[in-house]
Parts: structure tokens; C-alpha cells; sequence
């Protein structure tokens, strides 16, 4: 079998290379290198002509496959872009709402690939398989106005589609088998909504059927803090409790039995839950080890996950990208390629007991997997979960419990719901456990470090030599790992002081944050913290988790202000976030209700924390360690924007403005009712609006220094008539949306 595993792994490895570095225009010319470097394997000596052969066939392939696939999938999807037509849509699933209406996954008649479509409420009721006919405006899914992105093209979607008038809504194909699974997934999510409710049924149905979006914000971000997320991520471990019930079932002997039984469950699951890259794997590699026996062959994991990622790259070459799919295998290669090992390290050779066998069995487990996943987490969440290992161990073993029970349950309460309540007693008790037990893991300091602290990356680096430095010397004994362990755990507490200590000098730490479309502005003095504003406009950015990682890196374990200049989702939105990771002394804010009712859910959200709110209708001062922090009431009328508030922080002679979204109209207002200071730094307002920093305001107070906080967005923001009074008047520019996160510190 491991012929099989150099092609797919040499396939799969040019697939990335493709993805990543390779321009479309130069496939072709690398298929020809590898092909050319493939035939010169055949005059290698015998042992290694075979596997080189095999590695550049595969590699050749691959260029060449990603080549036709951009050709005839992608590009023909891509001139498509930026048009309106009139099509025919079939629904590939349930449709789910959102903010303006619902969404669904369909399949445009005549053309490749697939698209996500923007639509109604109406949609809500349709079934997957029903057809809708109409104009809609067609957008490419691989660029959203400036930024490239990947969610949808790795799940095969290319393009998106907007509604543009009236739907017609045809029978199509709903009632074909094709469906079940979908349908199957639905009636199972209502049935679990019968059966429990709050979290237990977010959780429930998460576990079984890959829908994770009825679990709470502050359960899903526990859980993440804790390390044990990954429990309501559709993968391995849930195909594995399918297997385990099927053995229980019809006995470990039947060998034939159980693969008969348990492959096409295993589809139908992946089926069901919408056939992630982590149930595809799974799947692959349990159909591979239950099936060898049965030809003769013996079972190989490194085979068997490299057949899995061939077999998804071979449906779409795009799925590389997915974070999904690199998560769930860079897990499984760590635990195949060094939990044993560990293990054996860990038990040594001797006799212990069940007790010592199944933690020495968790930690390994836990240890090859995070291994592997660890820089990958790093790159794109920006964490080090510390904690995780213990999470496991304290939660992993009744997640087969709750999946098995919870699924059980299930499927009887379609009999008779009240059994189907009995057998859901001990699952419900058991999630209530693990998020529980996920909300105190998360609230034990350091229990997961984050790499806005700098210093962190090159800890990184050095713990992975220091790694190979000790797996590969000739002496691989007991007190050589724990020596590289003593040293990797002190070098880790120097880089956690260091990231904070770098805090503590200064009179003031100034941080316009990244948070795409929005605002977030860090202020921190000694060991007083107030944030400005936390909300952004873009998805790919989580203004909450943003500024909590940022603060937590600060050294900083309760926010003393957090200031909302008015009641814009850009400005806000991070607000639930932040507050399910950092307790928050006072939240001051305009009092004026704004138009989508965001002040509601903030009064509702302060409560359920238990955090004071006050209402700023009069200048207030608040001491911020060796600064200090003035606000203005709402000056302006109008709308949202104009009815804000306005922040001055003064450390010394040194003075930063931030007026949120007011006007020039309102900035004309504040001049002239506040006697404001020359300013030193001015976060410039509405995001560069051209209505916004007016003449008078900058010749009134001349800022020296001026960020512009924004992302990707389709205003114009920072406009060039802002940009241009800007620089006129000699201030100095930064821009988050260019610079990232700015920071300037203040001796």
C-alpha cells in the first residue's frame, strides 16, 4: 500500500505547491518538470526508480489536473462575474437566515461549480432539490472587493449570487434519494430542538449533525479557550463512534459484517453533515481499515490519509485551502507519526493501571495532534491553547458518551419522544458538564497565550529545533525530553513576560487594533486599560476576539472603560466577544436609542455579564493611570453617526481626538460648544468618509499624526478628498487596512 502513498502524497503536495505559489499561467510548464524529472528517474538504480517515478507522475498529474480545473471550472465561473443574468438554480440544501434574508448553496444550471445564493425569507421553505428561477447579480467568490479569500472556493463555490427581482419556485427534484441525507440532517436538528433546548441542543446538534450555529457565543468561545472545540467540529472521532456503535452492535469477529454495515453509514454521514474535509478523511480511512482485512492486506495510516487527501483534492483541487481540511489532517499525521511514540515513552515499558494507560493514551493524543495543528493555529487564529491537554483529558471521554446516548435518543424519540427524553438524561447532563468545565478551563490564567505578543513566533521556532534536535540524537531517553521540556516551558515564561513588560514602560500605549471595517482603539496607561470602540465590518474579522487576545498579551485581566462612540454594527459588533473573554469594569455610551435596536442587545448583554452602563450626557473625566480620558455628550442631530460621542485622552502635553462617525456638521458642533485642545493624534472619523475631517476641524486643533481605521469595503473608504485635506494640513498617515494593527507609545 505504500506505492499508493507516494503518488497520493506526491499528488496532494503539488496540489498545495499549485494553490500557493504556482500562477495558473505556469502549471503547465511545472507538469512538464515533473513529468521530465519522472522519466529521468528510469535510469536510477533499482531502489529508487519506483518511488521517484511514482512522486513525479504524481506531481505531473497533479499540475496538470489543477491546470483543467482552473480551466474549465473556475475561469468559465469567473467571466460570469460582475453580470446579471436570468437562471435556474437548484438548491443543494436547507437554507439558513441571515441578516437581510436567507442563503442557500445551489447549483446554476450551465455553469460549473456551485454558488451560494442571496435571497428572501421566502427561501426558508423551500428543499433541497427545488429549483428557483429568476435575475439575480453574479459576484466571483474568490475576491470580495479587495480581499482574496478562500471559504468559498475550497468548498467548491464560485460564485455568489444576489437576488434581483421576483423568484419562481419549482418542485425540481426534491423528492429524489439524492436528498435523504439533507432531509434526514433537518428532521434530526428538529427532533433535538424537541428533545432539549439552550445549549445542550446547540451542542447536541452540532455533535450529530455538523450545525453548529445554535450554540451560544459564550459556549463556542469557552470551548475554543479551552482547547476543546474541536469536539463540535464533525470529524474523525465522530465517524469513530459510528464504527465503535457498529462493533458494538454486531461483534469485533464479524469482520465482514461490520464493513458492510458500517461503510455506507459512514457515507450517509458524511452525506448528512454536509461532507466536511474532516468526515471525508475520516471516512476514507476508516473504509480503508475495515475493508483491508477483508482483501488481504494489512491497514497502513500514512496510506490510508494520504488516499483521503487525494480523493477530496481530486474533487476539488481548491479544498487545499480549506482550514478545515488542513486542520483535521495535520491532527491525524501527528497522531500517526508520533502519539505512539509518545505513549511508549510515556509507559515506558512497564505495568500500570487503566487509570495511568488512558492518561499516558489522552496526552499522547493530545500531543501529536497539537503538534502538528500548532503553527497552523498560530497563522490563522492567533493562539497557543495551553490549557488543551488537560481539556482533553477532562472532556474527551464522555464526548463518546454524548454522541453515542445523544444519537440514540435521537433516533428513539422518533418512536416515542418521551423515551427518546429518558435515554437524552445522561447526554444532557454531560454537556452540561463539558461546558462547564470549558467556562473554568478558560478562565485560569494563561490558559492560552496569543501572538499579537511578538515574541512569540521566535518561541515557537526554538521549541520546534529544540524538538528536532532531541528527536534526532542518537540518545533518545526519559530525561533528554524532560531537560527540552524544563527548558521549553522557562523560555515560554520569558516570552510571556516580555510581552507585557514592553506595556509597562511609557506614560501611554496608543493601538489603533486591525479590525477590518471598523474601529477598535486600545488605550492603556500603567495598569489602567479602556478600549474605543469594538466592532468591525467584515466576517473575516472578530473585533471581540481581537482586542481580548490583544489585552490579554498586555498583561491586562479586566478592561476598566470600554467606550462606545454610538450604535454602528462596525463599532459594536465585537462587543458579545470581548465580553465572553474579559470582564469589563464600565461600559459608557450615548444614551440616545439608535435605529436597529443595537442598544437593546447592548443594555441586554451588559446585564447578562453583570456590567454597569452609563449613559454620558455631560463632559466626563476618567483617570487612565498617568493619563487621562475625557468624553463629550452627543452634539449632533440626526442619525446614528451624528448623535456619538466624542473621547480625548491627554497624557502630559500630548493629546489623541476620537470622534467615532460624527459629520462635519457635528465636528463643527463640537468645536464649538468644547474648548478642545491642539491635538497631537487624530483617529480620523467614519473611517476616512469624505464627510468627515473637515477643513475646520483640522485647522482648528492640527494633528500631527492621523490613522485611519478601515478594511475592505465598498464606500470608498478612506476617500481622496480626506486623504488629501490630510496631508495638506501635514498630518502623517497610517492606515490599518494597510499597516495592520498601529501602535505608538508615549515616554
Amino acid at each position: 500500500m505504500r506505492k499508493l502513498a507516494y503518488f497520493a502524497f506526491s499528488f496532494s503536495a503539488a496540489i498545495f505547491l499549485a494553490q500557493y505559489l504556482l500562477a495558473y499561467e505556469s502549471l503547465l510548464r511545472a507538469m512538464a518538470a515533473a513529468l521530465a524529472a519522472a522519466c529521468g528517474a528510469l535510469f536510477l538504480p533499482d531502489a529508487w526508480r519506483r518511488r521517484l517515478l511514482l512522486i513525479g507522475v504524481g506531481a505531473s498529474l497533479a499540475f496538470g489536473y489543477n491546470w483543467l480545473y482552473t480551466r474549465q471550472v473556475q475561469l468559465p465561473a469567473e467571466r460570469l462575474a460582475d453580470t446579471d443574468a436570468v437562471v435556474t438554480m437548484i438548491l443543494q440544501d436547507y437554507a439558513v437566515a441571515g441578516a437581510y434574508g436567507g442563503k442557500v448553496t445551489v447549483k446554476i444550471e450551465g455553469v460549473p461549480g456551485k454558488a451560494v445564493y442571496y435571497g428572501d425569507d421566502g427561501m426558508l421553505d423551500l428543499r433541497p432539490g427545488q429549483t428557483l428561477t429568476g435575475s439575480v447579480h453574479l459576484k466571483s467568490a474568490a475576491q470580495i472587493r479587495d480581499d482574496d479569500v478562500t471559504s468559498f472556493t475550497s468548498k467548491g463555490v464560485f460564485l455568489l449570487a444576489y437576488n434581483r427581482g421576483e423568484m419562481i419556485a419549482e418542485q425540481g427534484s426534491a423528492n429524489s434519494v439524492r436528498w435523504w441525507p439533507a432531509r434526514m440532517g433537518r428532521a434530526m436538528r428538529t427532533q433535538i430542538n424537541r428533545l432539549f433546548s439552550g445549549d445542550t441542543a446547540g451542542f447536541l446538534t452540532a455533535i450529530l449533525t455538523g450545525d453548529k450555529s445554535g450554540i451560544s457565543e459564550r459556549s463556542s468561545i469557552a470551548m475554543s479557550e479551552a482547547g476543546i472545540y474541536h469536539i463540535l467540529a464533525v470529524s474523525g472521532m465522530h465517524c469513530m463512534f459510528l464504527a465503535e456503535m457498529a462493533i458494538g452492535l454486531l461483534g469485533r469477529h464479524r469482520k465482514r459484517m461490520v464493513a458492510a454495515w458500517t461503510l455506507p453509514m459512514l457515507v450517509f454521514y458524511a452525506l448528512l453533515t454536509g461532507g466536511s474535509p474532516s468526515v471525508v478523511r475520516a471516512g476514507v480511512m476508516l473504509g480503508l481499515l475495515l475493508s483491508a482485512p477483508l482483501f488481504g492486506r494489512d491497514s497502513d495510516g500514512p496510506t490510508s490519509l494520504s488516499a483521503a487527501l487525494l480523493l477530496i483534492l481530486l474533487k476539488n483541487p481548491f479544498a487545499a485551502a480549506s482550514v478545515s481540511l488542513q486542520l483535521s489532517f495535520a491532527a491525524m499525521a501527528g497522531i500517526i507519526l508520533v502519539s505512539s511514540q509518545m505513549n511508549r515513552l510515556l509507559l515506558g515499558g512497564r505495568k500500570h493501571g487503566k487509570l495511568y494507560r488512558f492518561t499516558a493514551s489522552s496526552v499522547s493524543a493530545t500531543a501529536g495532534a497539537t503538534l502538528f495543528t500548532l503553527p497552523l493555529s498560530g497563522w490563522y487564529f492567533g493562539t497557543l491553547v495551553l490549557i488543551s491537554p488537560v481539556a482533553n483529558l477532562l472532556c474527551l471521554w464522555c464526548a463518546s458518551i454524548v454522541f453515542m446516548l445523544g444519537l440514540t435518543a435521537v433516533m428513539l424519540s422518533f418512536l416515542w419522544l418521551p423515551l427518546g427524553a429518558v435515554v437524552g438524561f445522561v447526554p444532557r447532563l454531560l454537556v452540561v458538564y463539558i461546558l462547564r468545565m470549558a467556562g473554568l478551563l478558560a478562565a485560569v490564567p494563561y490558559h492560552a497565550l496569543y501572538f499579537s505578543n511578538p515574541y512569540l513566533k521566535f518561541w515557537l521556532a526554538f521549541f520546534y529545533i529544540l524538538l528536532a534536535v532531541v528527536c534526532f540524537s542518537r540518545q533518545k531517553r526519559r530525561a533528554s525530553y524532560g531537560l527540552a521540556a524544563v527548558l521549553a516551558a522557562v523560555t515560554l515564561v520569558c516570552t510571556v513576560y516580555l510581552g507585557a513588560a514592553r506595556f509597562r514602560e511609557g506614560k501611554l500605549h496608543i493601538m489603533a487594533l486591525d479590525v477590518g471595517q471598523g474601529q477598535s482603539v486600545l488605550l492603556s496607561s500603567g495598569d489602567a486599560y479602556a478600549l474605543v470602540d469594538c466592532g468591525g465590518g467584515n466576517s473575516w474579522y472578530d473585533a471581540g476576539q481581537i482586542a481580548a487576545g490583544q489585552l490579554h498579551t498586555m498583561g491586562c485581566r479586566e478592561l476598566d472603560y470600554l467606550v462606545l462612540t454610538h450604535y454602528d454594527s462596525d463599532h459594536v459588533n465585537g462587543l458579545s466577544g470581548l465580553l465572553a473573554r474579559m470582564p469589563v469594569d464600565v461600559i459608557l455610551a450615548p444614551e440616545q436609542a439608535d435605529e436597529d435596536g443595537l442598544q437593546a442587545e447592548i443594555l441586554a448583554l451588559a446585564a447578562d455579564y453583570k456590567t454597569e452602563v452609563r449613559f454620558v450626557e455631560t463632559i466626563s473625566t476618567h483617570a487612565l493611570g498617568e493619563a487621562e480620558l475625557t468624553l463629550y455628550p452627543p452634539v449632533g442631530e440626526g442619525g446614528d453617526n451624528e448623535r456619538g460621542i466624542a473621547a480625548l485622552c491627554t497624557a502630559g502635553d500630548y493629546d489623541l481626538l476620537i470622534t467615532g462617525d460624527l459629520d462635519m456638521a457635528g465636528e463643527r458642533q463640537l468645536l464649538e460648544r468644547y474648548n478642545l485642545p491642539d491635538i497631537e493624534m487624530l483617529m480620523v472619523g467614519h473611517h476616512g468618509s469624505k464627510y468627515s475631517t473637515s477643513e475646520e476641524l483640522l485647522t482648528a486643533l492640527t494633528p500631527e499624526t492621523a490613522i485611519v481605521s478601515c478594511g475592505s469595503n465598498s464606500y470608498g473608504h478612506p476617500t481622496e478628498e480626506t486623504l488629501r485635506r490630510l496631508v495638506t494640513h501635514g498630518a502623517e498617515l497610517f492606515r490599518t487596512d494597510l499597516q495592520g494593527t498601529i501602535h505608538f507609545t508615549l515616554n
